[in-house]
């Protein structure tokens, strides 16, 4: 796995003149009135709080052939609080770290549970790359990447648009949150979709604009070929996510990084965050790319003070285990 790639080239665009955010739109455009097809496979009962495992349909249009045969169908984990609400909600984006057995929907499954708690609705949708039947193209500049993003995008909207139709969802209280490759899906979602009242953005490649100061990003154009490597990126310009996150506005942003990182280092973080409009803020962890409990106390009071709910106490918080760091993968 080529995890430079991973993480900048497969998520972000070249860093040319700005264009203007509506132009950047009809790239993401999705069909709002296609049918949601909401089907439940189970319900558990967790202490009051209802966990239902369902999936729900997203147009895919012509990217089905990058994104395989089950691109449209969405699996996710819904976790409904007691009583008729309406309550706030949360979306969450899990990461997508090899090696990680949480690389799925449950990565925060008991960060909802706890909130559920204090009153919040949470969707964990699954991330388009661990659907059954997608299998990954490794080339690197391939297309594939480009239609993942995009769907994985439509395929969180589709989430919100599925949430907003709930009668016990209150509309004005939806927050995003996303992990590493979520993260980066969530700075395009900032941009794109204006239901979202806040966003907590963790571990994630946020810009070009930033990337490509890097000795790394230039190591991997002159790898890869700069004149090849450019003309995929200026042909795919519109994918720089600094475009849309600086354009999050007024939904408020909360980015949380990492000490410990291989690549998303404090101080590209520092630059991120001038990039992201405000209302914005930063706090970096003494953590790897998992980040850890502290930064799940923080992200809550975000969400607490954002969304309008009462925090759980500490007791509630501690339940919460920490996300476990796997190796790096080295480069072939």
């Amino acid at each position: 796995m080529k995890v430079w790639h991973t993480l900048v080239v497969a998520c972000c665009g070249l860093a040319l003149a700005q264009p203007a955010r509506e132009t950047l739109l009809p790239h993401w455009d999705y069909d709002q009135l296609a049918p949601l097809e909401l089907k439940e496979e189970k319900v558990q009962d967790s202490g009051g709080v209802q966990v239902h495992q369902i999936s729900y349909a997203a147009p895919v249009g012509d990217r089905a052939p990058l994104v395989g045969p089950n691109a449209g169908l969405v699996t996710a984990s819904l976790v409904v609080p007691a009583g008729p609400g309406p309550f706030p909600a949360v979306i969450y984006g899990h990461w997508c770290m090899p090696g990680s057995d949480r690389k799925n929907r449950t990565e925060f499954l008991e960060e909802a549970l706890v909130l559920a708690h204090s009153g919040v609705l949470s969707l964990l949708p699954d991330h388009v790359i661990i659907h059954p039947g997608f299998v990954e193209d490794k080339a690197p500049l391939n297309q594939q990447q480009i239609a993942v993003e995009v769907q994985q995008d439509i395929n969180l909207r589709r989430g919100a648009d599925l949430l907003l139709k709930r009668k016990d969802v209150d509309s004005k209280r939806l927050a995003y949150v996303g992990h590493s490759c979520d993260a980066a899906a969530g700075a395009y979602l900032s941009g794109i979709d204006k239901r979202f009242k806040a966003f907590v953005l963790m571990a994630g490649d946020l810009s070009t604009a930033v990337d490509r100061k890097t000795k790394a990003f230039e190591e991997y154009r002159q790898k890869i070929g700069a004149e090849k490597f450019d003309a995929f990126l200026a042909k795919y310009s519109w994918m720089d996510a600094g475009q849309y996150v600086s354009h999050a506005a007024p939904a408020a942003v909360f980015l949380q990084y990492a000490s410990e990182e291989p690549f998303l280092t404090p101080d590209r973080a520092r630059q991120y965050l001038a990039v992201v409009s405000e209302p914005k803020k930063l706090k970096i962890y003494s953590a790897p790319h998992a980040l850890n409990s502290e930064a799940t106390r923080d992200r809550i009071a975000f969400l607490s003070d954002q969304l309008s709910f009462k925090s759980p106490g500490s007791e509630a918080l501690g339940r919460i285990p920490a996300l476990v760091q796997p190796p790096w993968p080295k480069e072939p």
